[in-house]
């Protein structure tokens, strides 16, 4: 996209991971003059250590990730992304019934749709990589934000050295018509924003604590199991999960209670193997060894989940937050990368709706249109990001349960049915809306509510008429239909067609 002439705004961005990146990029399109500030050293050096301090490199990027990167209008970026990426169109769930192994793949969609398992540093080098070579961006690494007034518009950070051991630090001051915190769960801009806006907070960690693992190539150099699927192990209060990577591995999570990880840490290694070939069969030795699962569950950390809700999102006209930072999720329904993609999309729309980017506008005006855009944003993501974080819980009962429920896999093939048949009802399932869509997820959860509601009245009115057709028939022919041949009957048609169907 052609860079605009003239500089309009000065904008600061706190945080170079893949949300703030791309608002670099939405803004240096349109002609500002951008500063990006980073925590953590060049994020494409392998040896720059993560925040949460795990290797993991598997992110799931689906249509709502893939639209907003879309919409920078630099193609290579997704196009670099995607060449890389493993498309998985559905669920491996894996289980053991009377010593025998099974696994039943559950497609994500009846169009063959699919979210992409993409390598985290690739993703986010490819960015990062079309940010130095923008003029008007200028990269900061090694920098962390310690103050900011957002009413005289500055902002200081403190510049580390790498390599330095001394206790010496530089600070730095810089100036801002508006700040962008795009810098995680944890973030120091929403810490400084709250001085200054009256925010509503609410943090929440959930009982559950996760670990990570890898199932490596086969001795050939291929996958081990199927690499276009997300593999799933349930169990009612715990699960393991693998994620395709590029180099043939599959990156795994164990998410169990807390109390779960202090057993298996005051038992043998044995303890821990048998635990595993308990709740996750086939997963050792089939597929990790027992000598590296013992040494992944010492050495890898285990780590809590953390959500978090916030309103307002901005303050004024000069700071405004992003991603993680305001509205960390659970990872349960692979949305967090994309709703924080998904923020700079809408929030740029706002900004060009109101007239920021109007060359004609003076910088007075200019301040009155991005106060007003900030707000309207804040009144359109806070029910969304709210519902999406409320999904994402959701969706944890029904992975490490859910799925193996008859009732979710009737609803599932009702909804699927029709969708693939009757298209023009616009029925689609709670996925398929959150994953293959770019509705809003405040209105996902009014749909799907809504096709519930119906799904149960047509249940309800087809029992009433079966029960209703029973009564009459018993009622005509007393001697041919007693209600112990009438149930027998009823009950043998049922489990033939349940039996069919699944």
């Amino acid at each position: 996209m052609a860079q605009a002439s003239v500089s309009r705004q000065k904008v600061v961005i706190v945080g170079a991971g893949p949300v703030g990146s791309l608002a670099a990029l939405y803004a240096a399109a349109r002609g500002d003059h951008v500063e990006v500030y980073e925590l953590r050293g060049d994020l494409r050096d392998p040896n720059t250590i993560p925040l949460n301090f795990t290797k993991s490199i598997n992110l799931a990027l689906s249509e709502r990730g893939i639209t907003a990167m879309r919409q920078s209008n630099r193609e290579d970026i997704i196009n670099r992304v995607l060449a890389d990426a493993i498309p998985m169109h559905g669920r491996m769930i894996h289980g053991r019934d009377d010593g025998k192994l099974w696994d039943a793949a559950q497609a994500y969609d009846v169009h063959g749709r699919a979210i992409n398992a993409v390598d985290r540093g690739t993703l986010n080098n490819a960015l990062l990589d079309e940010l130095e070579q923008t003029p008007n961006v200028q990269l900061f690494f090694n920098h962390k934000l310690t103050g900011a007034d957002f009413q005289s518009n500055k902002a200081w950070f403190e510049r580390r050295i790498p390599g330095d051991s001394s206790d010496a630090v530089t600070e730095i001051e810089t100036t801002f018509d508006y700040l962008i915190g795009a810098d995680g769960a944890h973030s120091a801009s929403r810490y400084h924003m709250m001085k200054f806006a009256r925010v509503d907070y609410q943090q929440e960690y959930i009982d559950t604590l996760w670990c990570e693992f890898r199932i490596p190539p086969s001795p050939t150099g291929d996958f081990l199991i199927s690499p276009n699927h997300l593999h799933i192990w349930p169990g009612k209060e715990f699960m393991f999960i693998a994620i395709p990577s590029a180099d043939k591995s599959f990156t795994c999570t164990l998410f169990a209670p807390a109390w779960y990880y202090e057993q298996l840490k005051t038992r043998s290694s044995q303890d821990l193997l048998e635990l595993f070939d308990h709740n996750f069969p086939g997963v050792c030795p089939d597929l990790i060894l027992p000598e590296a699962l013992s040494e992944q569950f010492t050495t890898n950390p285990h780590l809590p989940l953390i959500s978090l809700k916030c309103k307002p999102h901005h303050y004024g006209s000069s700071a405004v937050i992003v991603g993680d930072a305001a509205h960390a999720v659970l990872p349960f329904y692979g949305q967090g990368l994309n709703a924080g993609l998904e923020d700079i999309r809408i929030l740029f729309s706002f900004l060009d709706q109101h007239g920021v980017y109007d060359e004609s506008a003076s910088p007075e005006t200019r301040e009155s249109a991005r106060r007003a855009a900030l707000q309207a944003y804040t009144n359109q993501r806070t029910a969304d990001t709210h519902a999406i974080n409320d999904l994402s819980k959701q969706n944890y009962l029904e992975m490490r349960w859910g799925v193996k429920s008859p009732l979710y896999k009737l609803r599932k093939s009702v909804e699927e049915t029709l969708d693939r048949y009757v298209p023009s009802l616009g029925w689609q399932t709670q996925y398929a809306r959150v994953s293959f869509s770019n509705q809003r997820y405040s209105e996902v959860i009014q749909a799907v509510s809504r096709q519930g509601t119906l799904l149960g009245l047509g249940i309800g009115s087809a029992l009433v008429s079966g029960l209703a057709a029973v009564g009459i028939l018993m009622w005509k022919f007393p001697d041919r239909f007693s209600l112990t041949s009438v149930l027998r009957t009823s009950w043998q048609s049922a489990r033939g067609l349940w039996t069919k169907a699944f």
